[in-house]
């Protein structure tokens, strides 16, 4: 989260007196498509947004802005398919109607949910820049690693059950990701250990 936050401050910086070589997204080639589309791979880095990866490779292979979050959203398109497909082959397509009901409505909600998000921050990007994004996520990255430290360090060696340690372990910074989701779906498994 710091290290991309500063990219973006960094990239915003570097772009400010440059003119960018494409403005609009009928004018990216092939080329310059198929590299931003690699920029994706450094979303596997823990911490790492997929979005905020491709606009900031977009960026620095001179895309306007705005060109980086549109062609971001498109090229978001195929993979939340292919991650939503393969959920499906993983779990099985045995659902019953309420399951089926709750899924669409999910889809929906989620759908229309996104296109007002994206909508308001294309909106933001043809009057502002990302230097706001940058500081919201150092800030955050501050956040997140004090609460994975105070949860590490101080509650893990506080008279805890072994395997409540082991859970706790989960929150190792190598092995995953920096983001608070993770500490909510951690969070009400430890209510089931008790202290000593």
């Amino acid at each position: 989260l710091i290290l991309y936050g500063i990219l973006f401050i960094i990239v915003e910086n570097y772009n400010k007196h440059r003119e960018p070589q494409v403005g609009e997204l009928s004018d990216l080639t092939y080329k310059i498509a198929v590299i931003i589309g690699c920029f994706q791979v450094l979303a596997l880095i823990p911490g790492t947004s997929r979005s905020g990866a491709t606009i900031i490779g977009a960026m620095i292979l001179g895309t306007s802005r705005f060109v980086a979050a549109e062609y971001s959203f498109f090229l978001s398109i195929p993979v939340m398919f292919g991650a939503s497909f393969l959920k499906l082959v993983k779990y099985g397509f045995h659902y019953t109607g309420m399951e089926v009901t709750i899924l669409v409505v999910g889809m929906l909600v989620a759908f229309i949910v996104s296109i007002v998000a994206i909508k308001f921050l294309l909106g933001y990007i043809k009057k502002n820049d990302f230097k706001a994004f940058g500081v919201y996520r150092i800030v955050l990255g501050i956040v997140v690693a004090a609460y994975f430290l105070f949860v590490k360090y101080f509650l893990l060696n506080q008279h805890l059950l072994p395997e409540r340690r082991y859970l706790l372990h989960i929150c190792n910074f190598s092995r995953c990701r920096l983001n608070v989701r993770l500490c909510v779906c951690i969070q009400p498994l430890l209510r089931d250990y008790k202290y000593v």
